[in-house]
């Protein structure tokens, strides 16, 4: 690999989130910052949407580390296949006997966030791949975050999932439900300063003490990604691995047309270039 040609610490652009290797970037710090101020106001339900690749992953663990000490984390990372299978999978998480029928599970559940209210502790839900839950499941949703006292919600829901939870949403009677949602994150690309921001840091966080890459080729990258993280972290493993193949101290153009020519999904440029390398994959 190239960390020892390049004098690197570690691999700067490894794909599996860490969030030792999170970036303060703009569309990242707003997503968390709205939700948290979202949940100190004691709002219902909060959505956080973003597009595959753009960091929803990344941004559900830093709220998760971020969340104050008064609230309690139920954390349901696999969509559910029904409103019952949430029902009980929140029942889990909340040490309520997942066996309880289903008749009374509510009433169960709702006995449990009083229990948690009176001793100072707000119930925050995390229900990631919320695109992929079913209509039952989310109306399920919807009369969980009714659960309230005179004065305050029972349960707050933070929802993560891509675009096309907002496609569903749109739908007429699914409006009850889009009603309330009260606050709503969208997990924008990357800009270029942002990229160059994204890509810098990550360098020096593995030991870069020298730049490897200009402006030009910054720019190239970003346009290939469309400013997609996944796909920034991508390009920039590959041109990276291909520089240490030529043995030159730094990314060059070549490098990095090679990383864009062996990425799906990447945009590629509009004139057309040889193939480069013989090799597939990285």
């Amino acid at each position: 690999m190239y960390q020892s040609h390049f004098g690197l610490k570690a691999l700067p652009f490894a794909l599996t989130p860490n969030t030792r290797s999170f970036v303060a970037l703009p569309p990242h710090l707003e997503a968390i910052q709205m939700t948290l101020a979202a949940l100190a106001m004691g709002e219902g339900i909060i959505q956080i949407s973003g597009e595959v690749g753009t960091g929803k992953t990344l941004v559900c663990r830093m709220l998760i580390r971020q969340l104050p000490a008064q609230f309690e984390l139920a954390y349901l990372p696999t969509p559910a296949t029904s409103g019952d299978e949430l029902r009980r999978a929140l029942a889990r998480e909340l040490a309520v006997s997942a066996e309880t029928p289903t008749e009374t599970l509510t009433e169960q559940l709702q006995q449990a966030l009083i229990a948690r209210k009176s001793a100072g502790k707000a119930v925050v839900v995390v229900i990631d791949e919320a695109q992929a839950l079913p209509d039952d499941a989310l109306e399920a949703i919807r009369l969980l975050g009714n659960l309230e006292t005179e004065q305050e919600k029972l349960l707050h829901i933070v929802l993560l999932g891509q675009p096309e939870l907002d496609q569903r949403l749109a739908q007429h009677h699914l409006r009850q439900f889009r009603q309330r949602i009260t606050f709503r994150a969208c997990l924008r690309p990357l800009d270029l300063a942002e990229t160059i921001a994204y890509i810098e840091q990550r360098l020096a966080e593995a030991g870069c003490e020298r730049p490897l890459l200009q402006l030009a080729q910054y720019r190239e990258i970003w346009l290939a990604s469309r400013g997609i993280p996944r796909l920034i972290n991508q390009l920039c493993h590959k041109a990276f691995i291909a520089a240490c193949s030529h043995g030159v101290p730094a990314i060059r153009r070549k490098e990095v047309l090679m990383a864009i020519k062996d990425t799906l999904g990447a945009r590629q440029p509009m004139c057309t270039f040889p193939i480069l390398w013989g090799w597939h994959g990285a």
